[in-house]
């Protein structure tokens, strides 16, 4: 029911907003326990097609997440990102996890198989790895203005493409995967994106010196195309997997992974570009 979703829907958004606003730990550790019901579901969704991921190398990966909002600081968090990029640190990290991996499969090759490990990695970098941007934008400099670029972002996209889609959609965009986005709701929702986060900019501009607004305008551009595709991706899988949603905890809306498909793929956009871009 519509009534159900809108009032999920500020529910959530009542909840999101004082989270933020209590600062970095606050949404660090909501986006650590967020992760794990990500990965919880994502688990049980590859699980309904009859494979069988390690979930307890999953749920381990997410300690990292709230290791990072627990620092609360963008320099310990610049700390720690560089220890993991000394190459002995980096591969000594990935053998073990590989070495753990495979001994899973070879002690227990009646259970688990290649598969299995594929599928359990790909969980961690879907889930794991691209919520991790969510905290890392809000741990940088003026990062309680700039995370909200991540949400806009994502619900400005998604909201203009559904009414470009229902007015004016004709044309089907990817029929096999999500029967209902149309061209013209792409379109809708990248110019949406695009003129919802100038605005925003303009407004953080108020507070935040030497950012021109061509960033904003770059910024909802790819913030536009990327939404859409963290949307179509999650459907892929659902498709694939043949589930509606991945799970029921958001009513009206499924599950974490339903409502965070896009802020999943615009987040690491918001942070890279802050980070190569603005900031440096």
């Amino acid at each position: 029911m519509l009534s159900v979703r809108v009032a999920s829907a500020i529910v959530g958004l009542v909840l999101l907003i004082g989270v933020v606003s209590f600062g970095n730990i606050a949404l660090g550790i909501a986006i650590f326990l967020l992760t794990l019901i990500g990965m919880y579901e994502y688990y049980n969704a590859v699980s309904n097609a009859g494979y069988k991921p390690i979930r307890i190398i999953g749920y381990l990966a997410c300690l990292p997440i709230l290791f990072i909002g627990l620092n609360g600081h963008y320099k310990a968090v610049a700390n720690y990102i560089s220890l993991f990029k000394s190459i002995n640190y980096f591969s000594f990290t990935i053998f073990i996890f590989i070495v753990v991996l495979f001994s899973i499969t070879i002690f227990m090759h009646d259970k688990y198989n290649l598969n299995d490990i594929s599928l359990t990695v790909f969980g961690i970098f879907y889930v794991v790895f691209l919520f991790s941007f969510v905290v890392l934008t809000r741990n940088v400099d003026n990062g309680k203005f700039f995370i909200w670029l991540v949400f806009i972002g994502a619900w400005a996209t998604d909201t203009f493409a559904y009414f470009a889609g229902r007015f004016f959609g004709r044309r089907k965009l990817l029929p096999a995967i999500s029967p209902k986005k149309t061209v013209e709701g792409a379109i809708g929702g990248v110019i949406g994106c695009i003129a919802i986060t100038v605005a925003y900019g303009l407004f953080i501009n108020r507070y935040v010196e030497g950012i021109a607004v061509y960033n904003y305008v770059i910024l909802g551009l790819l913030n536009g195309i990327i939404a859409q595709i963290g949307d179509w991706a999650a459907s892929a899988i659902k498709r694939y997997v043949n589930i509606k949603d991945y799970g029921k905890i958001m009513p009206g809306h499924g599950g974490v992974l339903d409502r965070f498909d896009s802020i999943l793929f615009i987040a690491p956009v918001v942070y890279f570009y802050l980070s190569f871009i603005i900031i440096k």
